[in-house]
């Protein structure tokens, strides 16, 4: 598989553990193993820069030093556990209508009953995870400087390394984008801040705001920044920046009470006019056209070319109990048909969808975005621990498009998961122009035509009576939110969609154990936001908890 980014971090990750400052005090950065090679010697060259890129790339997808176990990036919690996507995607899935989980380890319910505290293990987890993302970044930053590069490399060398510099760029404002959705405000730290001991500065969710979008804007026009779809398969390119910076802009108003909605559709344009498109070929009987995006070989199939920045994943050179392991087998129950269909040997039984969810799909025969496993599964949830209660979701799958299970004896998982895709920004277009938004409203409808075209398993360029809505059905209050949630269900996008429409933490909707209660309940408004963790507020002084914590 053409994963050679990861690849290179495999060869070199025994050393490259290089992230000397810590962006917090507290002790779940202490990051391992220690130095066991000078900058000098590691970023000796291109190639060494290029490895230790590879360990930015990999901060979103593996855990440690070791494969899936084994000298892990940050202390204090399970080191499978601590992976970036599962935190992530568990925020954002876990606390809303589209996922409950069975398991009972410590914090781990607390999600979907929206009880979480300060000294939550997994809120402190994610925190941890994304700031050590963060520190890694400033480390290359700091070693990717114009005098450095001058005095370690030849000047075509010193032009290869400028091009990563502005992807590392590039996945930290993504870190801080992170943090500054899920938290609000916390703590900042650059690659000018000194290394070692400090207390960084508080900054507020404006500030984060402020430095995201600067960050963004200036790699969208970087010249040492790859143009769109010109960059290795899995690295990131400008049409990366303008996707982050149209999500970015879609919730400006929640962000910083100030409604960016002209500029989301601006940017969201950019990149679907950057000639990225949506799959319409259905691989046979494996899986229909939207499905086909979320095999475990979209990174060779027709999908590269809707996928707009993966992170990758493969059985055998990129392997983490969290990402697509998680969501594949953790979603998967012991029923050996079950396991078949998700090209595995094993199923975790955990994660689950709620009836909520379902109602989302009238019809799951002509929608085929609504795959549900539901044989020995009851629609209703009585209680969360049980696996059996609950839909099963079959949208990632560790097969190949001739319908090969890829995950070995191993069962890890080969899918990549798609941080940004062409359908997210189509839908970004129509909501953004929908909210008053300058754009095409003809425009804007057809995307969401052409989505659901797809969706129904139709020529996406053919008018359909089924598929097709009208503007008016565009601007019913909730319609583009439901539409997200069947197009993006399960891609870490649910929370920050139901805040942004006034319907997470409110009763204006509730769905089965919302707060905790089997029917539902409207939680307190502070809940929008995750507690800064106790233990750093214990040893940086200079930050302050969020209201209500």
């Amino acid at each position: 598989m053409q994963k050679s980014i990861i690849r290179g971090l495999l060869m070199a990750s025994a050393g490259l553990a290089l992230a000397a400052g810590s962006t917090s005090c507290t002790k779940d950065l202490d990051q391992e193993p220690r130095f066991e090679l000078t900058p000098d010697k590691v970023y000796a060259n291109a190639q060494g820069y290029r490895q230790v890129l590879a360990k930015l790339y990999a901060g979103f997808a593996t855990t440690g030093q070791q494969g899936p176990a084994g000298k892990e990036d940050i202390g204090g919690i399970d080191e499978g556990t601590s992976d970036y996507i599962r935190q992530y995607w568990s925020a954002q899935e876990l606390s809303t209508d589209e996922a409950v989980v069975a398991w009972n380890d410590p914090g781990v319910q607390d999600w979907h009953n929206m009880n979480w505290s300060a000294a939550n293990s997994l809120t402190r987890g994610l925190y941890s995870r994304i700031f050590y993302e963060v520190s890694i970044c400033n480390e290359f930053l700091r070693e990717s400087t114009d005098d450095k590069l001058g005095k370690r490399l030849s000047a075509d060398e010193a032009a290869t390394v400028r091009k990563y510099r502005a992807e590392a760029r590039f996945l930290r404002a993504v870190a801080y984008m992170h943090a500054m959705d899920l938290y609000g405000n916390g703590p900042f730290v650059t690659e000018s801040d000194p290394v070692g001991f400090f207390q960084p500065p508080y900054y507020t969710r404006s500030q984060y705001f402020t430095f995201v979008e600067k960050e963004l804007m200036e790699l969208g026009e970087d010249a040492n920044f790859a143009d769109a779809r010109t960059n290795e398969y899995g690295r990131v390119d400008k049409a990366a920046a303008w996707g982050m910076l149209a999500r970015l802009y879609l919730n400006a108003q929640v962000y910083t009470g100030t409604a960016r909605y002209n500029d989301a559709a601006i940017q969201a344009k950019r990149v679907i006019d950057a000639g990225y498109k949506l799959t319409e070929a259905a691989p046979g009987k494996v899986a229909s056209a939207y499905g086909s995006v979320f095999l475990g070989d979209n990174n060779t199939s027709a999908a590269r070319n809707e996928v707009i920045w993966p992170v990758v994943f493969d059985v055998n050179t990129t392997q983490s109990y969290g990402g697509t392991t998680f969501l594949v087998n953790g979603s998967t129950g012991s029923s050996a048909a079950w396991q078949r269909k998700v090209g595995q040997t094993t199923g975790w039984q955990g994660l689950r969808t709620t009836s909520a969810f379902f109602k989302l799909f009238p019809d799951t025969a002509l929608d085929r975005r609504g795959r549900f496993w539901t044989e020995g599964q009851t629609l209703q949830i009585n209680d969360l621990g049980q696996f059996n209660q609950g839909l099963g979701v079959l949208k990632f799958r560790n097969v190949n498009s001739k319908g090969d299970a890829l995950g070995g004896s191993q069962n890890f998982s080969s899918v990549d998961f798609p941080m940004i895709r062409v359908a997210e920004m189509m839908l970004i277009y129509a909501e953004a122009v929908t909210r008053g938004g300058a754009g095409d409203a003809n425009l804007a409808l057809g995307y969401v035509n052409q989505i659901r075209r797809r969706a129904f398993g139709l020529p996406t360029s053919t008018p359909s009576a089924v598929a097709d809505v009208t503007s008016q059905v565009l601007k019913e209050p909730t319609f583009l939110l439901d539409e997200r949630g069947r197009e993006l269900h399960w891609e870490g996008h649910r929370r920050t969609d139901l805040i942004r429409y006034g319907r997470f933490t409110t009763n204006a909707y509730l769905w089965p154990w919302k707060g905790g209660v089997a029917s539902g309940r409207a939680v307190e408004d502070f809940r929008r936001l995750y507690p800064i963790p106790a233990a750093d507020l214990a040893v940086n002084q200079n930050l302050k908890q969020n209201e209500g914590y």
